[in-house]
């Protein structure tokens, strides 16, 4: 569930009706709310009552950004894991195995911005290497490759060669230097 288009009263009371519905196929039924942080007073409110006394096949998990605008009332009832945001090299690895099965080609240097412009999430990752192949000439199967100036440009990166010519232009006190590289 969406907490953030799903995040009234309504919709909450719809949720308690059909939690105390014994699952068909399994032992349990899972509810996920994420972004359950955007969930209105009225609807922490209403759910309130439902973890209090849960029916024991039903499992809520709670995703969120943002747990300090989670009422205490309902924090009190959970258990809470945090998760660690996934390395870059891991996130290089996945986005190189996307890109061999969906026969794309893209280099290792344009797999590295991407990573770390996900900070730390997969899905995001992803949704920018999807951008960036959208975005370039590249074809599928094609023999161009996506290079590190394609990613960076896509993505609105600026290179770090750029910033390094920027500040030693500063340091020189060359103003001509500095506003060419601005520019």
């Amino acid at each position: 569930i969406d907490g953030a288009s799903n995040r009234g009263i309504d919709d909450i009371r719809e949720l308690r009706e059909n939690v105390n519905f014994a699952p068909v196929k399994s032992k349990y039924k899972i509810y996920i709310i994420d972004e359950v942080h955007m969930l209105t007073k009225e609807a922490f409110n209403a759910l309130l009552k439902t973890l209090e006394e849960p029916p024991p096949h039903a499992v809520f998990i709670f995703a969120t950004t943002e747990i300090h605008q989670i009422p205490d009332t309902i924090l009190s009832r959970c258990q809470k894991y945090f998760f660690k945001k996934i390395p870059v090299d891991a996130i290089v690895e996945h986005l190189r195995h996307i890109v061999s099965q969906e026969q794309y080609r893209i280099s290792d240097r344009a797999l590295y911005p991407i990573a770390r412009a996900a900070d730390g999430s997969m899905r995001d990752a992803q949704s920018l290497l999807d951008q960036v192949i959208s975005f370039s000439d590249q074809r599928r199967g094609g023999d161009e490759e996506i290079g590190e100036s394609d990613a960076l440009s896509i993505l609105g990166i600026v290179p770090l060669e750029s910033y390094a010519a920027l500040l030693g232009s500063i340091a020189a006190a060359d103003a001509a230097a500095t506003m060419a590289e601005v520019n």
